[in-house]
C-alpha cells in the first residue's frame, strides 16, 4: 500500500506525537505532511520523510492564530496518489481529501479508491467543547482583550469551516468513549474507539526495577498550559500541605513556580528520559491528573509504572480509572476538590503490582493489530464494491 501520514504540526513531545510516532514506525515509507515541523522541539522523526509547507515560515508563537491558513493548506494538498492517508489531529489536518472524497463530489483523482482513516483524539477544542476555556485565556498576555474580541467575531464561520472539513475522512477512530461522544456531538460522525499506543512494557519495568518504598510525594507530568490546569494540582498541593513533583515545561511553568514560591512543597522537574520519569512515578504516592481530556497518556504511564491515579471524573480518565481500585476520581474540577480527593485517596491502600496490571490493555502491540485490523476490514469492504 502506498501510505501517507499527516498531522497537524509537529512542534513539541506530547500525546498525538506519540500516535503519530507510532504510526510512522508501522509505516516507515510513509511521508509526514504537516503545518509546522521544529526538530529541535521534538527529534523523534528524524528518519522520516516531513513535508511542510508554506507556514513553516511562521515562527511557533502564531499557531494559535493560524488555525484558518492551515485549514486551506491542508484542504489543497493533493494526497490523492495514496492508497490510504491517516491523519492524527485535534484540528486542521483532517481536511485532506482521500481519492475516494474527490471521486464521490465529482473531482479527479489519482487513485480514485484511496481512503482517509482521521484518528481524531478530539473535535477542535477552541472551537467546540473548550472554546469557554480559550476564550478566558486565549494565552497572549496583554493581547489577550484584542484576541477574544476578534475570536468571537471569528468563531462562527471558523465552526463552519470546521464543520465541513469534518465530513471529508471516509472513517474515524478515536481514543476513548468521551471523545467518541464529542465527534458524533459537534460533527456528527460515528468513530470505532482504539486506544492510543502506550509504552506499558518499558514503564512496567521500570517501575518494577526501581519500585522501592513509596516515598512521601505526589507527581504529575504534562505540557504546561492552562488547559492541563496544573494550577489545581499545585494549589491543592499547598491545602493539603503535601508534596508535589511538576514535571515538564510550558508557557504556564513561571505561573506555577510562583504560584508555589517559598512553601517548599512543590518541587519542579524539566522533562525527562522514560527511565528516570518511570522512577519518579514508581516512587511517588500517587499521580494528579486535573485536566479535562479526551484520553490521557501520562496517567496510564503512571499506572503501568505502579503508581495509581488521582484524576479528574471526567473525560477519558473513564476509559482506564477505575475508582478506588487503581485510583481515585475526584469531582468538581477545581483546587479543594482535588485536594479531598488527595485526602480520600489516602483512606486506602493500593498494590503497585495490581494497578500496573490495569494499563496492560493499552499497550502498542495492541494498537498496531487494531489499526492493521481495520485496515484489513476496510480493504476488504472496498474489494466487495
Amino acid at each position: 500500500m502506498k501510505v501517507a501520514l499527516v498531522c497537524d504540526w509537529l512542534v513539541s513531545v506530547g500525546g498525538a506525537e506519540k500516535v503519530l510516532l507510532k504510526l510512522h514506525e508501522m509505516f516507515p515509507e510513509a511521508p509526514i505532511y504537516t503545518s509546522k515541523y521544529d526538530p529541535g522541539k521534538i527529534d523523534w522523526f528524524k528518519d522520516a520523510d516531513v513535508r511542510t509547507g508554506s507556514l513553516q515560515k511562521y515562527p511557533n508563537c502564531l499557531r494559535k492564530v493560524l488555525g484558518p491558513f492551515r485549514q486551506k493548506y491542508f484542504s489543497h494538498l493533493d494526497l490523492s496518489e495514496y492508497d490510504l492517508i491517516i491523519s492524527v489531529t485535534g484540528a486542521e489536518a483532517k481536511a485532506v481529501k482521500s481519492g475516494k472524497w474527490l471521486t464521490s463530489h465529482g473531482k479527479p483523482a489519482k487513485n480514485p479508491q484511496g481512503v482517509h482513516i482521521s484518528y481524531c483524539h478530539v473535535p477542535t477544542q477552541y472551537y467546540w467543547q473548550m472554546y469557554d476555556t480559550y476564550v478566558k485565556n486565549p494565552g497572549f498576555g496583554v493581547l489577550n482583550p484584542f484576541v477574544r474580541f476578534g475570536f468571537k467575531l471569528a468563531v462562527k464561520p471558523l465552526r463552519k469551516a470546521d464543520f465541513k472539513a469534518a465530513q471529508r475522512p471516509d472513517y474515524y477512530v478515536t481514543i476513548s468513549e468521551y471523545a467518541r461522544e464529542m465527534i458524533k456531538k459537534y460533527y456528527g460522525r460515528d468513530a470505532k474507539i482504539i486506544h492510543p499506543p502506550v509504552e506499558i512494557k518499558d514503564f512496567r519495568e521500570a517501575g518494577e526495577k526501581n519500585r522501592v518504598k513509596k516515598e512521601d510525594y505526589y507527581v504529575t507530568s504534562s505540557r504546561q498550559v492552562n488547559w492541563k490546569r496544573l494550577d489545581l494540582a499545585v494549589k491543592a498541593a499547598l491545602m493539603s500541605q503535601r508534596k508535589l513533583v511538576v514535571i515538564g515545561e510550558g508557557p504556564e511553568h513561571k505561573k506555577l513556580v510562583k504560584m508555589a514560591e517559598g512553601s517548599g512543597l512543590v518541587e519542579f522537574l524539566p522533562l525527562m528520559k522514560k527511565e528516570k520519569l518511570a522512577e519518579k512515578l514508581a516512587g511517588a504516592r500517587g499521580y494528579l491528573f486535573p485536566s479535562l481530556e479526551p484520553f490521557g497518556i501520562a496517567p496510564v504511564e503512571a499506572l503501568a509504572a505502579g503508581c495509581p491515579v488521582i484524576a479528574y471524573g471526567e473525560g477519558g480518565a473513564l476509559d482506564y480509572i477505575v475508582d478506588k481500585k487503581n485510583g481515585i476520581l475526584f469531582r468538581p474540577q477545581t483546587a479543594v476538590g482535588l485536594a479531598e480527593g488527595i485526602l480520600e485517596f489516602e483512606k486506602y491502600k493500593f498494590n503497585a503490582e495490581k494497578v500496573a496490571k490495569t494499563a496492560e490493555k493499552f499497550d502498542e502491540a495492541r494498537f498496531e493489530k487494531e489499526i492493521k485490523d481495520l485496515i484489513k476490514s476496510i480493504e476488504k469492504k472496498n474489494a466487495k464494491k
